[in-house]
């Protein structure tokens, strides 16, 4: 708690700073309008949704802003005296600067009149699409998906929201990967989530999609970031808008395989903004079929043996989550903001299946047996923040001081009942997840050329599970088996600090370089009354820099290289030793020697912007070092004295990955009304194993694994808007087999009215079959397993939504950062999770 105390004590000096640094003097309390009518030069059409910005004169950051309305007026009210300029922005036109626009105590108020704009050579330098709704924004260092404006997303999940976003693919389990690879930091609102780190997909599932205003994906970090992450960082921003007065919304979707609504309420006056979030996700009870096939050959006909399974999986699901926050200007130099998110879900599966053994070497030992596992699954807690910002009296100096407290509890209990061969088992696991961190940064222009940034950081990790595992007593009792339960306590802390300098140089350069250190110290207290297992403890230090140069080759056009470096940590079950005996012929265990694994990227990248449209194309190589892969090995396990066979699979870094890859991202509008946009991402996989583990490898080709997407979206008269979109992932590969491939197909159309303040639509997603199925395969030199999956994914849907309140902004000095944790490998449980379920 110490670390507390001590962000407590430099908190409250910075408060106490306040008379120091903030605003001083009286002036004129009169306040004025400017206001004017946006009308573009060619058509003489009034311009709608036009941004409509106000700065002091000199000044490079807003103080307030408009959108035009659907007549191309625009109103900034309570102005101070003074003299200011109007930057006015609308894509596809170079913006115009109006200065000076003058008021004064005796003159308060300032008609513009008419202000003519027109489109031009010269673009954005950050570009957007689809015009007056951009979906898709390309900007220096992410790409934006703008959620908001997608019809068929509405109805939905964060999971299908992901599925559309360019460069990032999400397979069935909800794991997210960006050009394929899983090792992503997905953070919402720019922090960590204490639910993500207890399971991301199961939370991904109960984050309604109209919740989700828009999502950043970086693929390239700067040293800023943590450096966490191979393939970069996701951020799902959510709905919270910074409004004047009361504004909000409320939307919703009913359909045949989830269901959703959300609303939000936000309020704003003078220098005090509060806002509040609920939104909740269930889904109807969905049956998949489930199929596998193992061989185990060990070259031996003697012990040849087979088992092939069967069965069915039915799982319902549900969640909520909610966000207060409140945010206080004290003056125009320091700011106050809070918030508290709470989440709650859960999911119960049903799963029943029948599995024949095959014994060639003797077959009077072929037998058949039927299992059927009834689960709990519940996960929730909440994220507290606080960030104080501190704006310097020279223009973009900054300070920021952010606390984060994030708390998650995962609960999972099953039954597994078998007719024979095998014991009925009983498991209740219980894993505590609290994560404090404390981060300060540093903002500095030294000058036009030079902007210096620094911080530091400090994260620590508190984990803890209990696994009670129960063996059948008398009847349909059960009693606790110390021999298979087990107590895991992990802790991690991590320090870090980090410089970054942008020059902003002449003919369209610019340079971006930084560099991190992270130190990271983990202790592991696994403990079992049957297996010797030891406390164990890593200290590891990562130097991490990064480099980004960029050239604008005209008003259209920029190319750039970048250079940056990430570690993948292998925290809780990749490390911990306790062998999980759950499923007594699918075992697990993890591996306290586990080294993090450590990737180096250069990028190439290109982006052009013609009229409406974009395109982005990059090629990359990257190096992955340590490479940390499952890898199943057959084992014999006695079961009442006769020999069954099974496997165990732990977490090994089997060598080095050399990949290079390409990525394309395109939309163009080629009549008025119509839209298209698709990307594709592709890239190689050939790992080379090192030692041992060359004899693990059974896939040794060179291979080639893509996703893609395409969609189309038509304006229509009266309101009207469709769009279909489809997505295509390939199968991933490991040394020892695949993963399974994706594709998902869907349609919608939306009709809007009270003047775009309401929409109703309908979608249908796999629209022609039931099913959608997913296969792999695992093989090793000896031992074969292949596994089907089919998942009922078709649906049909209603979807509603309607906003009020009043579309400006008016509080610019909300916080920028705030506390952004970019680390822990994704796919990892901050819990100990449970087997989906018994022994085959």
């Amino acid at each position: 708690m110490k670390h507390f105390y001590i962000f407590i004590a430099l908190f409250c000096f910075a408060l106490t700073a306040n008379a120091q640094f903030g605003v001083g003097g009286g002036g004129p309390t009169t306040t004025g309008r400017i206001s004017g009518t946006v009308i573009d030069s060619i058509t003489k059409k009034p311009m709608d949704y036009t941004t409509v910005g106000l700065y002091r004169s000199g000044g490079k950051s807003p103080i307030t802003g408009v959108l035009t309305d659907d007549k191309g007026n625009f109103k900034l009210d309570n102005v101070k005296p003074g003299n200011y300029k109007l930057v006015i922005s609308f894509i596809g036109y170079p913006s115009k600067t109006i200065e000076p626009v003058v008021t004064t105590a005796s003159k308060p108020d300032n008609k513009l009149g008419t202000v003519f704009i027109s489109p031009g050579a010269k673009a954005l330098k950050e570009v957007n699409v689809v015009g007056q709704a951009p979906l898709i924004e390309n900007r220096i260092d992410k790409i934006v998906y703008n959620a908001e404006k997608d019809l068929t997303a509405a109805g939905g999940n964060a999971t299908d929201v992901l599925q559309k976003v360019p460069m990032v693919a999400v397979d069935l389990n909800g794991n997210v990967s960006i050009r394929g690879d899983q090792n992503v930091r997905v953070l919402i609102n720019g922090k960590p989530s204490g639910a993500t780190s207890a399971s991301l997909s199961d939370v991904l599932k109960t984050i309604p999609a109209d919740q989700i205003k828009s999502i950043e994906v970086v693929t390239s970090p700067s040293a800023k970031y943590d450096a966490e992450g191979s393939a970069g960082i996701i951020n799902i921003i959510t709905k919270q808008k910074n409004v004047s007065g009361i504004s909000g919304s409320v939307s919703g979707g009913i359909g045949t395989r989830q269901n959703n609504g959300n609303a939000n309420i936000n309020y704003n006056h003078n220098r005090l903004s509060l806002s509040a979030n609920v939104g909740g996700n269930m889904t109807w009870p969905q049956t998949s079929l489930t199929s596998s096939d193992q061989d185990f050959n060990y070259n031996d006909p003697a012990t040849h043996f087979s088992q092939s399974s069967n069965g069915t999986s039915r799982v319902k699901r549900h969640g909520i989550i909610g966000t207060a926050s409140a945010g206080y200007d004290f003056n125009a130099f320091n700011n106050l903001r809070t918030s508290i998110r709470l989440n709650q879900g859960g999911f119960d599966p049903n799963s029943h299946s029948t599995t024949t053994q095959t014994y060639y070497y003797d077959r009077t030992l072929d037998t058949a047996y039927t299992s059927n596992t009834l689960g709990h699954n519940s996960f929730g807690g909440f994220d507290w923040n606080l960030d104080y910002t501190h704006k310097f009296k020279k223009e973009g100096e900054e300070l920021d001081l952010s606390t984060q407290w994030s708390h998650s509890k995962i609960v999972t209990d099953y039954t597994s009942v078998f007719s024979s061969v095998f014991d009925n088992q009983k498991n209740n696991i219980n894993g505590i997840n609290n994560e404090y961190t404390f981060q300060a940064d540093y903002t500095l222009p030294v000058s036009k050329l030079l902007k210096i940034e620094a911080g530091g950081k400090n994260i620590i990790r508190r984990i803890s599970s209990t696994s009670d595992y129960f063996v059948p007593s008398t009847g349909d009792d059960f009693v606790f088996d110390p021999n298979n339960s087990n107590l895991y306590k992990y802790n991690q802390t991590v320090f870090a600090g980090y410089t970054v300098l942008t020059f902003t140089l002449k003919k369209g350069y610019s340079i971006l370089a930084g560099a991190r250190v992270e130190n990271t110290d983990i202790h592991g207290e696994p403990t079992s009354a049957v297996q010797s297992l030891q406390p164990f403890d890593q200290n590891y230090t990562t130097y991490i820099p990064s480099l980004t140069l960029q050239k604008q080759l005209s008003a259209t056009q920029t190319i750039k290289l970048s250079y940056s470096k990430r570690i993948t940590r292998p925290s809780l079950q990749f490390l911990n030793p306790f062998v999980n005996k759950s499923n007594i012929t699918a075992q697990t265990v993890g591996n306290p020697a586990l080294s993090p694994e450590v990737s180096q990227t250069v990028e190439l990248g290109y982006n052009t912007f013609i009229k409406s449209s974009v395109i982005n194309l990059s090629a990359y190589y990257k190096h992955t070092g340590g490479l940390i892969e499952g890898l199943a090995t057959p084992i014999k396990v006695s079961v009442d004295g006769v020999d069954q066979d099974g496997t165990i699979t732990t977490f090994r870094n089997i060598g080095v990955n050399n990949s290079f890859g390409a990525s394309f991202f395109g939309s163009i509008n080629p009549i008025k009304i119509l839209t298209i946009r698709g990307s594709i991402n592709a890239y190689t996989y050939k790992p080379t194993p090192s030692g041992s583990f060359q004899g693990q490898q059974t896939q040794t080709n060179t291979y080639v694994q893509y996703n893609a997407f395409l969609s189309a979206s038509v304006t229509l008269p009266s309101g009207f808007i469709a769009e279909s979109f489809a997505v295509q992932n390939s199968a991933r590969r490991t040394i020892q087999g695949s993963n399974p491939s994706f594709s998902i197909f869907g349609v919608g159309v939306k009709k809007q009215f009270m003047e775009k303040r309401a929409s109703i639509g309908i979608n249908a997603i796999e629209p022609f079959s039931t099913y959608k199925n997913f296969n792999s395969n695992i093989k090793t030199p000896t031992f074969n397993q292949s596994s089907k999956f089919a998942f009922p994914f078709r649906s049909f849907g209603v979807t509603f939504s309607y906003s009020f309140g009043k579309l400006s902004f008016s509080n610019p000095q909300q916080p920028k950062k705030g506390i952004n944790n970019d680390d822990l490998k994704q796919g990892d449980q901050g819990a100990q999770g449970a087997p989906t379920g018994g022994g085959r």
